[in-house]
């Protein structure tokens, strides 16, 4: 007749044959590593996405940046008793209007340019003629130009000439019109888009979710208003130095000199282009010489002076970490990259500094200050 098992010898049963000695920790399993194979996979995967989505993944992007922007004036109107739908309505309505009129501006001043354009191309053509030839090879001096031959130029057809690039343009042109629609849909659902997303996490990490969210939000529309600012500011200043050097289309030159400054490091070197290409027969040595002066003067001016009283510690990046930022994004997105470079990696360190196996990474794209921020007043 079999014996009934007691609870005594259960527990021994369970026991291990050599139990740990008292002091001495038992061996636990240790959790494996991921190899770093993986993690170096996983972020080509990004990088190839990023590449190959560049349309879709800009066209979302920009429409985000928008939809920050424009969350306050939808949020003012609902205040005030208006539905939600027709706010976010208004607000883009109010988008759509500006945009036109200044691309209405801008063309009929391009068209301007171009009518006055071939009253002083000669001059211009001549100048760099003579640059060109100074600057020729010494080997040129010893070549024979057979004068007898006959040098037959492919003339080009007119048809191909107006269909050139219309395939892109018109791609261009369909995703753009998206991005008032998306906008639309951001702000009409924005309510839901947050608490969705913060549902997305776990119940301990949604409030870090949430401030991450917030701080995004802040730090979006502090860069945008705060860079169209600087950019009205610098171009107002411009126009009026090149106005007084009598540099043709002196408010053209002004504005896209303005504009172009706000590109973090180089821009510097690219507002002095348009005023010296157009001023090219009519500046002078000293007006070159003021024309230099004042982009690199306001360029300065805007990095030490507006952005930290405008943007504050929004945006906390070193200067290390917008370099490569800048040279990344324009290599991957070209010069939409160039001006998505910033906000981009501003949101990646504000997500990198609110999760904690992120966070060195976050403090690597801050500057040296404290562990709260991981930013100083060297920060961009």
């Amino acid at each position: 007749m079999a014996q009934p098992v007691t609870n005594i010898e259960k527990r021994r049963q369970h026991e291990p044959l050599n139990p740990p000695s008292p002091g001495v920790a038992a061996d636990r399993p240790r959790p494996r590593r991921k190899h770093w194979v993986f993690d170096v996979i996983g972020l080509g995967a990004i990088v190839a996405i990023c590449y190959f989505a560049e349309e879709i993944l800009v066209t979302m992007l920009v429409s985000i940046l928008l939809a920050f922007v424009l969350a306050p004036i939808v949020t003012f109107l609902t205040k005030l008793k208006v539905p939600q739908w027709m706010a976010a309505l208004l607000a883009v309505c109010l988008l759509v209007g500006m945009l036109g009129g200044t691309t209405y501006l801008g063309f009929n001043h391009a068209a301007n340019f171009l009518q006055e354009l071939p009253k002083y191309s000669k001059n211009v053509h001549a100048k760099v003629a003579d640059f060109v030839h100074k600057t020729q090879n010494v080997q040129a001096i010893g070549q024979v130009e057979d004068k007898g031959a006959i040098k037959v130029r492919e003339t080009p057809n007119w048809t191909d000439v107006l269909t050139r690039g219309f395939g892109s343009f018109s791609e261009g042109l369909l995703i753009a019109s998206f991005v008032p629609v998306l906008v639309f849909f951001m702000l009409t659902w924005q309510e839901h888009a947050r608490k969705a997303t913060v549902g997305l996490f776990p119940l301990e990490r949604r409030r870090e979710a949430y401030l991450t969210l917030g701080t995004i939000s802040g730090m979006v529309r502090s860069f945008i208003l705060g860079n169209l600012i600087i950019a009205l500011l610098i171009g107002g200043i411009s126009v009026l130095v090149f106005g007084f050097l009598k540099i043709p289309f002196f408010y053209f030159a002004g504005i896209s000199s303005g504009f172009l400054s706000l590109i973090p490091y180089f821009g510097a070197v690219l507002a002095i282009l348009p005023p010296l290409f157009l001023g090219i027969g009519k500046l002078t040595l000293a007006g070159v010489g003021w024309v230099v002066l004042t982009a690199f003067a306001l360029h300065l001016a805007a990095l030490n002076v507006l952005y930290p009283k405008l943007l504050g510690s929004r945006l906390c990046l070193n200067p290390l970490a917008v370099t490569i930022a800048l040279l990344f994004w324009a290599w991957l997105w070209g010069a939409v990259g160039l001006v998505l470079a910033v906000p981009i990696t501003a949101a990646m360190r504000i997500v990198f500094h609110h999760v904690p196996s992120l966070k060195p990474f976050g403090l690597w794209l801050g500057g040296n200050g404290s562990q709260e921020n991981g930013c100083d007043a060297r920060s961009y």
